[in-house]
């Protein structure tokens, strides 16, 4: 029985094979346009180029000659698994480029940069490992894998580790990157500057050097990035200095960003920090564990809407800060703030460490719950920097001092009502000259004394 279907099946396919013979030219022909067709809608395979994985051998040329023919020819180049070591690869326009995530591994040899595209349409990877193994990049590029002036950039699923400097450097591009895995930088995870309507998404940065997300202008404008829903964790402060490094997601004069949904742990400094950045919006975040200033809005901006975030950890919770330099404009709004500590990463000068949300000018607060701050729950004004706040429906407990309010000559109104106040043994409301308390607790005597204040309707527990 099993010799007779044997059988059958050879009749079936000798009878195709001679049907196959007589075919007519011409449907041989459209046969063979069909196959064409279908090689064009797939990948440029790398055996095809010559590569091959798990070799000794630098395949930079190779490499290259892959890139530039399948983005020449318009199909994806897809790289096995295995290791492919390299230098000084440029991505042409329209590169794009694959490999089976977690498998294909793309490792720097060192002598000048590692994945470098310079102007284009666009540039895809998807599914690789770059691994800077730590070796020297040469000036002209500050990350391993450095995309400049493209207008679409697309990174999924891409690992990034041992950069000798940033990990992922995205210069004057739009698109997307999202569910990449970025570690062990020298300096930034991810540095985007001068960008055009990118959004950083879902990705996971962690164990750097000097910072994590880094948006940044060279010179203040909008900007536009959005950053949401990735995770950032333990980022160091190798360079020093008094926040300049050390940050998770860090803003620098780039205006209409939206930093949402992130969870941002163990940075040497703030979770998230904008500096001279108009009209962010900080919403849903949450940060822990930080080494100064959880969540921060200072310098030269004007709009800052930080909302519904939860801050556990850090030496402050929330500073919108540095009237002075003309930041003013803000809602910081239902926000939980929780386990501060007075002990900072250098020596305070100013108001000190310890303190839940410190404000300044032109801004409502509202509807925050602080608890566990050791020196002052909020610190209203510093200085004779005081403008136009409304402090109001906010729960502040087990603090040192509830709320210190500026009382130097000069300072501008402000309003505080309607707050509940608990285990405060150094008053609810204190007049304070810069660190000085200098009046009673106004919660219970009133601030008839000091026209500039409006303080009424607060519970003291």
């Amino acid at each position: 029985m099993t010799r007779a279907i044997r059988l059958s099946r050879r009749s079936l396919l000798g009878g195709a094979l001679a049907a196959g013979l007589a075919m007519p030219a011409r449907s041989a022909q459209a046969a063979g346009g069909l196959f064409t067709d279908v090689g064009l809608r797939g990948g440029h395979d790398a055996d095809l180029a010559g590569l091959l994985p798990d070799t000794a051998d630098d395949q930079s040329r190779d490499l290259q000659e892959a890139i530039d023919s399948s983005a020449k020819a318009g199909r994806i180049l897809r790289l096995p698994a295995g290791d492919f070591h390299f230098s000084n690869l440029t991505l042409r326009d329209g590169t794009r480029m694959a490999g089976v995530p977690g498998a294909t591994r793309l490792v720097y040899t060192g002598r000048g940069h590692g994945l470098l595209a310079e102007t284009g349409s666009s540039v895809r990877l998807e599914g690789l490992t770059v691994d800077g193994a730590n070796q020297q990049l040469g000036e002209h590029v500050r990350g391993l894998v450095h995309l400049r002036s493209v207008e679409q950039v697309f990174l999924d699923d891409v690992t990034v580790t041992g950069s000798a400097r940033d990990g992922l450097v995205i210069e004057g591009c739009g698109g997307r990157i999202e569910r990449c895995d970025i570690s062990g930088a020298a300096d930034a995870g991810i540095f985007a500057v001068g960008s055009r309507e990118l959004a950083i998404s879902g990705n996971f940065v962690h164990d750097c050097g000097n910072g994590g997300i880094l948006v940044h202008r060279w010179t203040p404008g909008p900007d536009g990035t959005i950053v949401s829903g990735n995770r950032v964790a333990r980022i160091s402060a190798r360079s020093g200095g008094t926040g300049q490094f050390g940050n998770g997601i860090n803003l620098f004069r780039a205006g209409d960003v939206t930093v949402s949904d992130n969870h941002v742990s163990d940075c040497a400094f703030s979770a998230i920090r904008a500096n001279s950045a108009s009209n962010v919006q900080i919403v849903s975040n949450k940060a822990l564990r930080s080494g100064e200033t959880a969540l921060y809005s200072e310098f030269a901006f004007e709009g800052a809407l930080i909302s519904g975030n939860l801050v556990d950890g850090g030496t402050m919770g929330i500073s919108v800060a540095n009237f002075a330099s003309g930041g003013r404009l803000a809602v910081i709004s239902g926000n939980l703030i929780r386990n501060l500590s007075a002990d900072g990463p250098y020596e305070q000068t100013n108001s000190g460490f310890g303190i839940g949300i410190a404000v300044e000018a032109d801004a409502t607060v509202s509807g925050n719950t602080i608890e566990g701050a050791p020196k002052w729950g909020m610190m209203v004004g510093w200085g004779p920097y005081l403008r136009d706040l409304a402090i109001t429906g906010n729960v502040i407990r087990d603090a040192g001092l509830g709320m210190a309010v500026t009382v130097v000559e000069g300072a501008g109104k402000a309003l505080i009502s309607d707050n509940v106040f608990s285990d405060t043994p150094g008053g609810a409301i204190v007049g304070t000259r810069w660190n000085e308390a200098v009046t009673g607790d106004m919660a219970k005597t009133g601030a008839s004394a000091w026209p500039h204040l409006t303080v009424e309707r607060n519970a003291v527990g």
